[in-house]
Parts: C-alpha cells; structure tokens; sequence
C-alpha cells in the first residue's frame, strides 16, 4: 500500500465517522447512522484520490 493510499484512506474513514457520529447523534437509528457514514466513506474515496496527488 503507497502512502498515498494510506491518507486517502484514512481520511475517508475519518469523513465515514463524523458523518455516521452526526446522524446518530441527530436522533437517527444507529444502522441509518452507520450506513450514513459507510456511504459518505465510499463516495469520498474516488474525490479524495484526485484531489489529493
């Protein structure tokens, strides 16, 4: 894995759990919240890839 990688990654999964933290703490059910934040994890990847080079 490049360093590259490893930042995006990491960066996506830090989007992931504050938008997961901010939908539960909403008062959304807790598998909303998760599949907030796993959606918002998913869709950052390919953004954060070319945005970050």
């Amino acid at each position: 894995m490049t360093v590259h990688t490893a930042i995006v990654l990491l960066i996506a999964f830090v989007i992931g759990l504050i938008v997961g933290g901010l939908t539960f703490l909403n008062g959304g059910a807790l598998a909303a919240a998760v599949l907030a934040g796993l959606t918002a994890a998913g869709v950052s990847v390919p953004v954060l890839r070319s945005l970050i080079q």
